[in-house]
């Protein structure tokens, strides 16, 4: 994965069956790479239709995606799978809170932000943690991975393909 806007070049993005941050997602982020959990309670692949999810570190494991607070609307995010490159661009920006099942819901959703929607395209959800943020606030809640409460999501839309 590419995110050229916040400097982030060829980050490998390892898929497994779960969902984001749970135990096995963690320690594939502890690597210092980005994790796509699939399947029920997780995401699609790059190109499907649907919300496929990307979790990376921000402060840990070397920071890949330490800076995704700063990228904007309208930003490119470049996923290379199988010899093909996805294109999706950032559309929107939402925080997810651990605390609440309503909120992880609407991150996991099919479409992102709306439970039970049916998607109708492909679409991106990359998200990261709001430590620092969380932290700043005096909010030092932690889960069982040491995840913070806040999580904060960029989600796109694919608009290319090219093989």
């Amino acid at each position: 994965m590419s995110i050229p806007a916040i400097g982030v070049s060829a980050l490998p993005v390892i898929p497994y069956p779960g969902s984001p941050d749970d135990a096995p997602g963690t320690r594939i982020q502890d690597r210092g790479v980005a994790a796509s959990p699939y399947g029920p309670g997780g995401g699609v692949g790059p190109g499907d239709v649907g919300n496929y999810i990307v979790t990376g570190h921000r402060i840990s494991a070397g920071g890949p995606l330490g800076s995704l607070p700063s990228l904007p609307t309208g930003a490119s995010v470049l996923v290379t799978a199988g010899g093909v490159t996805y294109q999706y661009v950032i559309t929107a920006t939402r925080t997810t809170s651990f605390r609440s099942q309503a909120s992880i819901d609407a991150q996991r959703a099919a479409v992102p932000g709306s439970p039970g929607a049916t998607p109708t395209r492909a679409m991106i959800t990359v998200t990261t943690c709001l430590t620092p943020e969380d932290d700043a606030a005096g909010n030092f809640w932690r889960d069982a991975q040491n995840n913070p409460e806040h999580r904060l999501d960029k989600i796109g839309v694919l608009t290319s393909t090219k093989p």
